[in-house]
């Protein structure tokens, strides 16, 4: 068989190869309309089937949470509440009355209706529950048609899984030993499908589209997670090739193992301190174990998504306090709301915008409809009674930002003092630099705030003018651009001519690459992905940071980026 190479889109890191399991089930497209000369049996057979989707999702809820966490099976529930919504089931047994219709026809007719709605939407995330109304629809009409068709469970050995798409529901289900990766039709980054293969740590490759078709049942597939790279039928070649990459893989992960309980010094005895991003609280489990010595940043924006409604000050409060006890009295930076720009909430029902990048989101947001703000703060500072709790406020562009957000902080702190609530006294308040207004007032900013976080994926967006989502102008996007370096100087000078610290949460603090510059300039705090804990801390292990000062100074005197990417690259150990 002739080698061929598909793309999709890497979702999920990983290579595998195995064989395909083409899953194949039944689904609404294979419905016939036709009409009953019998509506009532037709009723109850739409009841029962509504009864028994309503069972299966429960079992896959608690399923997803033991194995995934609350937030993650909020997914799922939001599914259970399409058959509770007056507009999605009662419409099916009206067209049965009305229309005469089967249940099988009835569901269908409803299911596109609803899916076309959605996916008419201009919000990404609300296109992606498309895919959700279709996954009941579908479980509703295997109920009917009696489970005909591929399903997951006839998978009993190890293979590379094969869909047209994979829903929620589907991917819960997964068993990572014998689902190697798998590789869908259609799909993309911010899908449900691309979340949970994340946490399930599955590689896989969405958005495959036309490329899917020449894939047969028991066919030899070799997949990229990384790369979206699909190779069906590989050669001898290509395999030896990839074989060499999983074994370098396997060897790195080995050899960093080591560096996982060892501190992040350098040679002439200059620690730093790493820390890890989190979007969930399940993520805070691990986070010790995998060596971070802090949360340098908890994504809270994710916390309000996974929700049908704004969660309310307890639920925020368990979240945040789940967090700091499992960190045990590290730190746990946790940001502020930070919505807007290309993360929305449905509920918040927010006005469409030409530039949402530059227009109302994180901070302006928030101080515009204070509740939101207050409430966060209130949980916030109770459960920084369980813990050691930091507060950073997101794009922050001046000192009227900071200091309107300030006097929010100190109302809730004496409301709760007023209220005989515990709460957390002396907890340190920063921003994020991620605007370069505010890197250009850092000196101003450091007389008032107790710390500074750079976040340099907005960063970067915002000093250069170009938009990191548009693949016309992405080469432009490079935070080794000497602007970018010289705003992150003037920022961490700033913090230490004050006596305060300067922290990084953006991509560039896990880059190996940039750790000697990073080190260099005298940066602090490092927070990153936990997966690239162990490769950076190996990294700062090996210099010098006297080495590093001196490089630092070659590199403020070039003019563009390749040239600093290529004096690292030199420079590497």
């Amino acid at each position: 068989m002739t080698e061929s190479v598909l793309q999709g889109l890497g979702v999920s890191a990983g290579i595998r190869t195995g064989k395909a399991f083409v899953y194949a089930p039944v689904r609404l497209t294979d419905v016939e309309k036709k009409k009953t000369q019998d509506t009532p049996a037709e009723i109850e057979r739409l009841r029962a089937a509504k009864s028994a989707c309503e069972a299966e999702l429960q079992v896959l809820i608690e399923k997803a949470q033991r194995t995934l966490g609350e937030e993650k099976a909020v997914i799922l529930k939001g599914q259970i509440s399409f058959l509770l919504d007056p507009t999605f089931y009662p419409p099916m047994e009206k067209l049965i009355e009305n229309e005469q219709w089967t249940a099988e026809s009835a569901i269908h007719q409803v299911v596109t209706q609803v899916a076309a709605l959605f996916e008419s939407m201009k919000n990404e995330y609300m296109r992606e529950r498309a895919a959700d109304v279709r996954d009941v629809g579908n479980r509703m009409f295997a109920q009917l048609c009696e489970r005909k068709g591929t399903q997951l469970s006839d998978i009993t050995e190890p293979v590379i899984l094969i869909a047209d798409d994979l829903t929620p529901s589907d991917t819960v289900q997964l068993d990572k030993n014998l689902v190697l990766g798998f590789v869908t039709r259609i799909g993309g980054k911010t899908s449900h499908t691309a979340i949970l293969a994340n946490s399930l740590g599955i590689a896989a490759i969405l958005g495959l589209g036309d490329g899917i078709d020449p894939i047969q049942h028991g066919d030899e597939l070799l997949i990229d997670g990384s790369t979206g790279r699909c190779i069906l039928n590989p050669s001898e070649p290509t395999k030896e090739s990839y074989h060499a990459l999983m074994l370098r893989d396997e060897v790195e992960k080995a050899e960093l193992q080591a560096y996982v309980e060892r501190d992040a010094v350098t040679k002439d005895g200059f620690r730093i301190e790493l820390a890890a991003n989190i979007g969930t609280v399940e993520e805070s489990a691990s986070l010790l174990s995998q060596g971070a010595e802090a949360v340098g940043l908890y994504r809270t924006e994710f916390l309000f998504m996974g929700q049908s409604q704004m969660p309310d000050e307890e639920t925020q409060y368990k979240a945040y306090r789940e967090v700091a006890e499992a960190m045990k009295g590290r730190p746990v930076v946790i940001r502020t709301l930070d919505i807007g720009g290309d993360k929305e909430l449905p509920y918040l029902d927010l006005p469409k915008e030409m530039n949402p990048f530059l227009g109302y989101r994180a901070i302006r947001l928030c101080l515009d409809r204070k509740e939101l703000l207050h409430t966060q703060l209130r949980a916030i500072l109770r459960a920084g009674v369980h813990g050691h709790v930091k507060i950073m406020f997101p794009m922050i562009s001046g000192m009227e930002e900071w200091r309107q957000a300030k006097e929010i902080y100190e109302q809730v702190r004496e409301q709760l003092s007023k209220e005989g609530i515990p709460y957390a006294d002396s907890v340190e308040l920063g921003i994020m630099i991620e605007i370069p207004s505010a890197a250009l007032l850092a000196s101003r900013f450091a007389k008032e705030v107790d710390f500074f976080s750079i976040g340099t994926n907005d960063l970067v967006q915002y000093t250069v003018a170009v938009d990191r989502m548009n693949e016309k102008v992405s080469y432009l996007y490079d935070y080794f651009h000497p602007a970018v370096i010289r705003l992150i100087k003037t920022v961490i000078d700033a913090s230490v001519d004050a006596g305060k610290w300067t922290g990084m949460c953006g991509s560039m603090a896990g880059d190996p690459l940039a750790a000697p510059l990073l080190l260099g300039l005298g940066l602090h705090e490092w927070s990153m992905s936990a997966s690239s804990l162990s490769k950076v801390k190996k990294v700062i292990t090996d210099l010098n940071r006297s080495d590093c000062a001196a490089l630092v100074e070659k590199i403020l005197d070039m003019d563009t980026a390749a040239e600093v990417r290529e004096a690292l690259l030199a420079f590497q150990p």
